[in-house]
């Protein structure tokens, strides 16, 4: 059935801090006993190995924002040192850990069965065609222990919107650089200060942005004027239209039920800021 879209947007905003817990210390630090380098060799090696033993163009084409020669640094230098399955179950262990570290006493509560099972009944129905990553996660083997399931669900449902989100940001010309630059406008950042671009070459950078304000889209002091702000709303809510399909499974009450089940789920995940 559909579905407002405001309450798909809010799926999306209780899933997110609960399937990326992932990237955080305890699955990190998972990676790091498994022989990788830093941070994002366990990242590349956790989050690409659904696509099998994919060259780093293909990773680079998938992951869609990360700039340019930055997946090389990676891949394929991982899978010397772990295979795509054993970087399936390091990831899903440890970020299975984290969640239960996170919630704590909501582990054992009553009701995580069923939310997880909700959650799970929508994450395996949504369309497979042109969701890269999402297919290759939803050839992966459901896990039956409930934390780690609930964790499962939210990552296959935020890469399911992300795949989306990914042919949205095509389909308006804004590539992966740019989109990360309107991100941090959204946050009320200068691009130079947000996490996932400040590291870039200044003349590089100054480049993107350059680019987005001969588009009208970014003024001279840097932030959004009304028709960048107006292309990062239009582009966010015809997102949440092509993440809905995944709920259509659901009725209205089993989705209103799985949005008061997860709020304190995700409140705590992101109260405890792993």
């Amino acid at each position: 059935m559909s579905h407002p879209l405001i309450k798909i947007h809010r799926m999306f905003e209780l899933v997110e801090p609960i399937g990326a817990i992932t990237f955080s210390d305890i699955p990190n630090e998972a990676f790091l006993a498994v022989g990788m380098r830093n941070y994002w060799d366990g990242y590349f090696a956790g989050r690409a190995a659904p696509l099998g033993l994919a060259p780093a163009e293909v990773v680079h084409a998938v992951f869609y924002n990360f700039a340019d020669g930055e997946v090389a640094r990676h891949i394929p230098w991982v899978w010397g040192k772990i295979t795509p399955q054993e970087a399936i179950a390091v990831r899903e262990r440890g970020s299975a850990a984290a969640l239960r570290q996170a919630i704590g006493d909501l582990a054992h509560s009553p009701g995580l069965a069923r939310v997880t099972a909700i959650a799970t009944r929508a994450a395996v129905s949504a369309p497979l065609e042109g969701r890269i990553l999402y297919a290759g996660l939803r050839a992966l083997a459901v896990p039956e222990e409930p934390v780690a399931q609930l964790w499962h669900a939210a990552t296959l449902l935020r890469e399911h919107r992300g795949d989306g989100h990914n042919a949205v940001l095509v389909a308006h010309g804004i590539g992966g650089t740019e989109a990360h630059v309107l991100l941090a406008l959204t946050l009320g950042m200068r691009a130079e200060e947000f996490g996932r671009v400040h590291h870039l070459p200044a003349e590089q950078l100054a480049a993107v942005v350059g680019g987005l304000r001969a588009r009208g889209l970014v003024n001279t002091d840097g932030g959004f004027t009304d028709a960048g702000r107006e292309l990062r709303e239009r582009i966010e809510a015809r997102t949440d239209e092509l993440a809905a399909p995944a709920y259509d499974v659901l009725s209205a009450d089993e989705l209103d039920e799985l949005i008061a089940g997860l709020e304190p789920i995700a409140a705590a995940v992101t109260a405890a800021d792993l």
